[in-house]
C-alpha cells in the first residue's frame, strides 16, 4: 500500500481532499504534526465527506516520532516532494510501500531534511512566474504581508525563499504524484488513453 505522508498541513480542506484521493486510490495517510487544524475540523470533514470514515491514517507529534515508527529500517523508497528536486516525480521508479513525503503548504519541507537527503528530493515541473499575466502586480500588492500569510491569486502560498509563486496547492500536488505511482505499479484504468475510464 501507497503511503502518502503530510508533514504539518495547515490548511484542513487540503487534508480532507487528499484523505478522499487516499481512500480512492487503496493509500495510507499519514499526518506529522504540529498540525495546523484540529482533526475534528468542520473544513476537514466537508472536504473528506464520507470517506473521511474509511480512510486508514494514522497520525504522529512530531517528525522524529513518524521516522521512529516507519523507517527504522531505512529510507529506501522514501520521495521527498520539493521545488528543491534535482529530477521530476515522473523520473522516480515508485514501490508498492513507497513514502511520498509533502511539507506544509506555506513553506514545504525542511530545508536541512532536503539537504540531508538530495537525492530522495523530486519536483513536479510548473511554468514560473512570468507565465502569469498578473505575477508582477500580485507580487508588489503582497509584498507587506508576513511570509506566512502571503498567497498567489488561486489561494496558494507563496515561498518567500524562492520569490516564486507556488501554482499548486497541496491536494493537487498530491493527486498528481499518486497517480503517477499508481500508474507505474499496475492500478486498473490508469494508463495515458485508457478507454475504461
Amino acid at each position: 500500500m501507497l503511503n502518502v505522508v503530510l508533514v504539518e498541513p495547515q490548511i484542513p480542506a487540503n487534508t480532507g481532499n487528499i484523505g478522499r484521493t487516499c481512500v480512492l486510490a487503496g493509500a495510507r495517510l499519514h499526518l506529522v504534526g504540529p498540525l495546523g487544524f484540529e482533526l475534528t475540523s468542520k473544513a476537514l470533514q466537508r472536504a473528506g465527506l464520507a470517506y473521511w470514515d474509511s480512510l486508514d491514517v494514522s497520525t504522529y507529534a512530531s517528525w522524529d516520532e513518524f521516522v521512529g515508527n516507519n523507517l527504522t529500517h531505512g529510507w529506501d523508497g522514501v520521495h521527498l516532494l520539493t521545488k528543491a528536486g534535482a529530477h521530476t516525480y515522473a523520473q522516480a521508479s515508485y514501490g508498492p510501500s513507497d513514502w511520498l513525503v509533502f511539507g506544509k503548504e506555506s513553506s514545504g519541507l525542511d530545508l536541512a531534511l532536503l539537504r540531508e537527503h538530495p537525492d530522495l528530493c523530486e519536483r513536479i515541473p510548473m511554468r514560473t512566474d512570468a507565465s502569469l499575466k498578473n505575477a508582477d502586480a500580485w507580487h508588489q500588492s503582497h509584498s507587506t504581508l508576513h511570509p506566512e500569510l502571503r498567497r498567489d491569486i488561486c489561494g496558494n502560498y507563496v515561498d518567500e525563499r524562492e520569490g516564486v509563486i507556488s501554482s499548486l496547492n497541496l491536494s493537487n500536488a498530491v493527486a498528481i504524484v499518486l497517480f503517477e505511482a499508481l500508474r507505474q505499479l499496475g492500478f486498473p484504468h490508469t494508463e495515458v488513453g485508457d478507454p475504461q475510464r
